[in-house]
């Protein structure tokens, strides 16, 4: 609802992650949340000129931030390049379609020139986009910064990450990844034990750069020295990193009971056990500490097969993506695919399962996460059939 509606909206009999009891909102003419009351403060009548909407129950949310998708239709965002910038349009009503806000296209791994290019290629089309659309925009996903994943990653657990274009981690190689692109950097993924002087992460922070640990061996010690440094997440939590050990936490470990630091996780089934997700919820801080992310592909939105990845082949299966040697690669389901497993599986209550793909990552890059008054209503409305014990949901 980010375009002028014809009448007021009156939203009534909604739970509202972060609410008590059951909500009414009522959304302007413009689109925005003017009220948020509980019902049972609400009088009889509908506001005047107001369409009133009866949702008997189910729940109201914003839509997903998905802070690690790779690409999408086709399309690596390593792929990016002046002739192909006008896929990014498709993407991002693509995504608003399956129920995404905003995001953060994904760089994995490649040559600086491949990152430079696709980083000029993202800041052009936000720019544009801007123009065009103004702060509120249209209905499309917006574009809330770059993942950096790499190239500055552990070598033996560089995953499907090529190796011959990682990197050392120092501030001067930084300084060539980045260019005159850091202001659209918002978080990188490294490996902390490649730097022992600990001099990158403050850099980066400085930079207004959120740091991620990933692909990396780092003990619980250096994850902890890195964390004091100003590293606050932690890339796909289990992959890529050492498994949780009686006596060797690892850097899970040490993130996963830290205050402050936030592990984005996929819950497609295949990354991780739902039996281990499990376990990392309840070990965790729940909301506060976990995030849901896609990991997303370029074959997101196509059917399975195999296609290009770089200069090698990815085989979808199932939504899997898998290099021809079995390597796990990603995934090319869309984000909201996780919330309805983790409550499938029984892992999550529907508000825990919603927060963790609406609040938590929006927390995670310091963005506001709640429903709440003069905000542009940007709303789903899931639905949870206990008879069936399907969650799904729709744009309002």
């Amino acid at each position: 609802m980010t375009q002028v509606t014809q009448t007021a909206l009156e939203i009534i009999n909604a739970r509202v992650p972060g609410y008590k009891d059951l909500q009414m909102l009522l959304v302007n003419q413009e689109g925005i949340i003017e009220q948020i009351l509980p019902m049972s403060k609400v009088g009889v009548e509908t506001h005047s000129g107001a369409t009133l909407l009866d949702v008997v129950g189910d729940w109201i949310s914003l839509g997903g931030v998905d802070l690690q998708i790779n690409g999408a239709l086709g399309l690596a965002f390593t792929d990016l390049r002046t002739e192909n910038a006008h896929l990014l349009e498709k993407i991002t009503q693509f995504l608003w379609d399956v129920g995404v806000d905003g995001f953060l296209p994904t760089l994995v791994t490649t040559s600086i020139e491949n990152i430079q290019r696709s980083l000029a290629v993202i800041a052009n089309f936000t720019a544009l986009s801007l123009d065009k659309h103004g702060l509120r925009g249209s209905s499309c996903a917006k574009i809330l910064g770059v993942h950096l994943e790499g190239p500055f990653l552990n070598f033996q657990k560089r995953g499907a990450h090529p190796p011959e274009y990682l990197l050392p981690l120092t501030i001067d190689q930084v300084k060539r990844v980045l260019g005159d692109y850091a202001h659209i950097v918002k978080v990188i993924t490294l490996a902390p034990e490649l730097d022992p002087i600990g001099e990158v992460i403050p850099y980066l922070r400085s930079l207004g750069i959120t740091v991620s640990l990933g692909h990396s061996e780092a003990t619980d010690i250096q994850a902890q020295r890195a964390f004091k440094l100003g590293a606050t997440m932690v890339t796909h939590a289990f992959n890529a990193m050492p498994p949780l050990h009686h006596r060797q936490p690892g850097l899970l470990g040490a993130a996963i009971t830290h205050p402050d630091v936030m592990c984005g996780f996929i819950a497609d089934g295949q990354h991780v056990s739902p039996t281990m997700l499990q376990i990392l919820l309840r070990a965790s801080y729940q909301e506060k500490g976990l995030f849901l992310v896609s990991d997303a592909l370029a074959p997101l939105g196509l059917p399975d097969g195999v296609y290009p990845w770089d200069s090698r082949q990815i085989e979808v299966k199932n939504g899997t993506a898998r290099l021809p040697d079995g390597t796990l690669s990603g995934t090319t389901l869309p984000l909201l695919v996780g919330v309805q497993n983790l409550v499938k599986w029984g892992i999550c209550d529907v508000e825990s399962a919603i927060f963790l793909v609406t609040k938590a990552p929006r927390q995670a890059i310091g963005l506001p996460g709640i429903v709440k008054v003069q905000t542009t209503a940007n709303l789903l409305r899931w639905h949870w059939d206990k008879q069936t014990r399907e969650l799904s949901w729709h744009r309002l």
